[in-house]
Parts: structure tokens; C-alpha cells; sequence
């Protein structure tokens, strides 16, 4: 049999039945490149996780990127004010009350002659602490809770959930003006406190149910087969994989605990003067909307604009961690 001329753009590959077969060069090199065969197959591919796939979906996601800088920049005006505003927010001229912009003060000024721009920068931080944290309680607290109950379930699970229907069936707005009208601490605690006592039951169903999903799954049914004690499944399996829709409703409902609180705010239940805050401004500006309308509109349009961006925070990470959506 002659002997084939060899050919720089084709590669011979030997097959089992003795014979042989052309691959592209490209194929020939995949199959060099890769350890352990073709398509990735060799120990060098490496799965890409949930969380990996998110993040990378994430950077590629236009809402996602600008409700991310949005939200850094009212993190950066909430630990550093006076980075971009001078002066005291509680520094008023009762010579200047209604005025419009004019330098030194482009949102003008408010009933109180404050300088409007200056407290709507102030009133971030505010509006920022307490939305950051009730949501870390909601979620430690709903967490652990729905987590224990869906792990291990019978008497503890049953009652948990005939408690979490008892605070389902408290009106929130309503909640706070019975318990807040009766505190006299003028901080933001007592509101986030508030917050954390009738917003954990939403978020430990949530965390119950996916706990309930996760433990059904084979490697924990193999994790305690081979002897995994039940802290151990629970911190090492189930915890890791049952995070995600928890993560989703703690993004959404931070946006919805700063509307709460300039809400009880503008009621006034929340904080109180002299303390800075978004509802409180909106409140105070009630009155006199039609002789200074910007002294309402500007608080108003931040506060829209902080709860939307959280909103849409959301809905992007919801989206990421989803596999369903993919």
C-alpha cells in the first residue's frame, strides 16, 4: 500500500476497528489542548457553579450595572455627606423659608429657610441605615428560623408556622402606628426594630421552602448515609443551595424598608426632629406644595429613585439565580 503524502492541515487519528479517520486540524488540537479527551471532558474542564454563572450574567446585564452605581453612590453620600453638600443640615434662615435655587443652594429652601439640597443629601444615610439594616435582620433572623423548621420539621415547623400566619395578619402600616406612637427614642432603632418584628415572617417561609426542596436532593440523601451529622448537612449542603431565593427577597424588600420608613416617617411615627430623613421633609413640605414645590419635590424624587434602584437591583439578581430563566 503506498504510503500517503502527510498533509500539514489534516491530522490521522487511529480508530478502534483498525482503520483510520480524518480530523480537522482544529479537532487534533482540541484534543492535545484538553486533558482526558475532546469537549472539554478532561479533569482541566471544570463546571462552572450557580454563582459563578450569576455574576457573570450580572456584568452583562444593563439594569443590574446602573442600579449597582446608583446604589454605591447613595452608600458613598450616606458615609461621606459632606463630600458634595456644605454646611448643617439643621442650620435654617427664617429670612429665606420658600425660596427658590440660587447658589449655594440649588434646590432651594424649605418652609424652615433650610437648605433643601443639603438635607436631601443628609437624609440619604438615613434612609440607607435603616433599609440596611432591618433587611440583615429580616434575613438572619427569617433564615435561621425557616431553615430549622424545614430541616427538621414536625412539632417545631407547625408551630412556626401557625405563628408566621399571626403576623401575616398584621397590617404593617397599621402595626406601626400602634407601636411606634407609643416610643419616645427619637434614633432609628425602634423603626428598624419594628421593621425586623413583622418582616421576618416572609422571608422564613421562603427560606423554609427551599430548605424543605434542598434536603431532597441525592447528595444530601448520600451526605447522611455516610454518617454527616445533621449540623453538618445543614451548614455544609443545604444552607449553600437554599441561599439564593433568600438573597432574591432580601434585595427586593430593602427598597421596600426605606419606602416603609419615610412612610411611618411621614406619618409621624418614625423618626422625629430633629432627626433628618426623607419622609420627614416630605411631610413638613405637605402644606405649602403650591408656594415651594421643590422643597417636596426634591426629597420625593430621591426617595423614588433609591427604592427603584433597589427594586431593580433585585429583579437582576432574582433573574441570575434563577436557572429556570436561563
Amino acid at each position: 500500500m503506498p504510503e500517503q503524502p502527510f498533509e500539514p492541515d489534516r491530522a490521522i487519528a487511529g480508530t478502534g476497528a483498525g482503520g483510520a479517520m480524518d480530523l480537522a486540524t482544529t479537532e487534533a488540537q482540541t484534543l492535545e489542548r484538553t486533558p482526558g479527551g475532546p469537549l472539554g471532558t478532561g479533569p482541566a474542564a471544570r463546571p462552572r457553579s450557580l454563582w459563578s454563572d450569576a455574576w457573570r450574567d450580572l456584568r452583562r446585564n444593563p439594569v443590574f450595572v446602573i442600579s449597582a452605581l446608583v446604589i454605591l453612590f447613595l452608600v458613598v453620600i450616606s458615609l461621606w455627606p459632606s463630600l458634595i453638600a456644605s454646611g448643617s443640615p439643621l442650620q435654617c434662615d427664617l429670612a429665606k423659608a420658600q425660596e427658590g435655587s440660587q447658589p449655594g443652594a440649588p434646590f432651594g429652601y424649605d418652609g424652615q429657610g433650610c437648605n433643601v439640597y443639603t438635607r436631601t443629601v443628609y437624609g440619604a444615610r438615613t434612609s440607607v441605615t435603616v433599609g440596611v439594616c432591618a433587611t440583615l435582620g429580616v434575613a438572619l433572623l427569617g433564615s435561621v428560623l425557616g431553615g430549622l423548621a424545614g430541616f427538621f420539621g414536625g412539632g417545631w415547623d407547625a408551630v412556626l408556622s401557625r405563628i408566621t400566619d399571626v403576623f401575616f395578619a398584621i397590617p404593617v402600616v397599621l402595626g406601626g402606628l400602634v407601636l411606634l406612637s407609643v416610643v419616645t427614642s427619637n434614633t432609628v432603632w425602634p423603626v428598624i426594630g419594628f421593621m425586623v418584628l413583622l418582616g421576618w415572617p416572609q422571608v422564613c417561609r421562603i427560606a423554609r421552602g427551599s430548605v424543605i426542596t434542598a434536603k431532597q436532593n441525592d447528595y444530601v440523601q448520600a451526605a447522611r448515609a455516610l454518617g454527616a451529622s445533621p449540623s453538618r448537612i445543614l451548614l455544609r449542603h443545604i444552607a449553600p443551595n437554599a441561599v439564593a431565593p433568600v438573597i432574591v427577597v432580601a434585595t427586593i424588600a430593602l427598597g421596600t424598608y426605606i419606602a416603609l420608613e419615610a412612610t411611618l416617617s411621614y406619618l409621624g411615627v418614625g423618626l422625629k426632629p430633629p432627626s433628618v430623613s426623607w419622609g420627614i421633609d416630605i411631610s413638613a413640605a405637605s402644606p405649602y406644595v403650591r408656594n415651594a414645590p421643590h422643597a417636596l419635590l426634591w426629597p420625593s424624587g430621591a426617595l423614588a429613585i433609591t427604592v427603584l434602584a433597589f427594586i431593580m437591583l433585585g429583579d437582576a439578581v432574582r433573574d441570575a439565580l434563577d436557572p429556570k430563566l436561563r
